[in-house]
């Protein structure tokens, strides 16, 4: 009866972490395809640079305003719920985002975009540290690996289908069809409960949480320049053309795949704090070269760097957010996630 019982709790704890798996796998499928959209977008509207940036500030802080309240929902609802309904709205915006010419329209389907990709993000990050814990092993790096690694389908797949005459809006179709598809997979064994520990909805960083905080909000502000501009940057300064500007994303999700789905076994014998230090250092030389190297080659190179530095010190700090007794994990992921 005991050999029964522990085999079952067995496969129960690997369908979780494979349901884990491909919620981080959805996460950057879907958020990536967004960035080959970025260059058809402003084409679209007759947008400068400037006013650009300003919309893109509402996707900005649609995340931000939705990740406090994450962490509170799924501790109340479960990260089931929380997952499938954010994963939900980005199937309907996706779409939206390729066809629509109305300014008022875009700025709140970015909006409702920014939103649930706050949702999607914090909830599935909350899922991993409790299916990290459960396990006793090191798999932080893995999970976001299959984050990295959907942003690669997601950018070179859209870009793919772009380059080969697909309108941007059935390119979306596709993406939403296959996104469906995957949480159906996943829905399953999500877990239907959140964080048993207790706390307010919101809170602002204190202590190790907020240092922990501050170092993932660097990296963030990277893979976010990465997501919004690489493919502006090439377009428009690089001579890129529009349909293969999705390569400068995919080129850094590749490198920060390679580097997450070997994290776990260089945090274990590097160390966290290495991991961090090493990756900055990489990160920033990534930034050099890119912004300083006028030619095209260099710019994805210096994406290839950053992606690489950057890959496993986010893992890192979520995996020390779990393990904190400073503030309840429920609290200080969606307050890490936010800053």
């Amino acid at each position: 009866m005991t050999s029964f019982s522990t085999a079952a709790q067995d496969a129960k704890a690997r369908a979780e972490q494979s349901s884990t798996r491909i919620a981080f796998f959805i996460a950057g499928f879907s958020v990536a395809s967004w960035a080959p959209l970025v260059p058809y977008v402003k084409q679209r509207m007759g947008l400068d640079e400037g006013t650009l940036g300003l919309l893109l500030l509402c996707l900005g802080v649609g995340s931000i305003i939705s990740m406090p309240l994450a962490g509170a929902l799924a501790a109340r609802f479960g990260c089931r719920r929380l997952l499938v309904c954010s994963t939900l709205l980005i199937c309907l915006c996706l779409p939206l985002l390729a066809t629509i010419s109305s300014l008022p329209l875009l700025i709140a389907t970015l909006f409702l975009f920014g939103a649930s990709m706050g949702g999607v993000d914090c909830t599935a990050n909350v899922q991993a540290v409790i299916v990290e814990r459960n396990s006793g092993k090191t798999m932080m790096s893995g999970f976001h690996g299959l984050f990295s690694l959907g942003g690669i389908v997601g950018a070179a797949g859209v870009a793919g289908l772009l380059s080969l005459g697909i309108s941007p809006f059935a390119a979306m179709l596709i993406v939403v069809l296959l996104t469906l598809l995957a949480l159906a997979k996943a829905a399953p064994n999500l877990l239907p409960y959140g964080s048993s520990s207790d706390g307010p909805a919101f809170a602002i960083p204190r202590g190790v949480v907020l240092f922990i905080g501050l170092l993932c909000f660097t990296v963030f502000l990277a893979e976010g320049a990465m997501l919004d501009w690489s493919a502006v940057f090439l377009t428009s300064l690089r001579g890129v053309e529009a349909s293969y500007a999705g390569l400068g994303y995919a080129v850094f999700a590749a490198a920060m795949t390679l580097g997450r789905l070997f994290g776990d076994a260089v945090v274990k014998r590097v160390g966290s704090n290495r991991v961090i230090i090493l990756g900055g250092l990489c990160a920033a030389a990534g930034l050099a070269v890119a912004t300083l190297i006028p030619v095209w080659q260099a710019a994805l190179l210096g994406y290839a760097l950053v992606g690489a530095g950057c890959s496993n010190i986010v893992p890192v700090c979520y995996s020390a957010a779990g393990r904190q007794k400073t503030m309840p994990e429920s609290v200080a992921i969606p307050a890490i996630t936010t800053v």
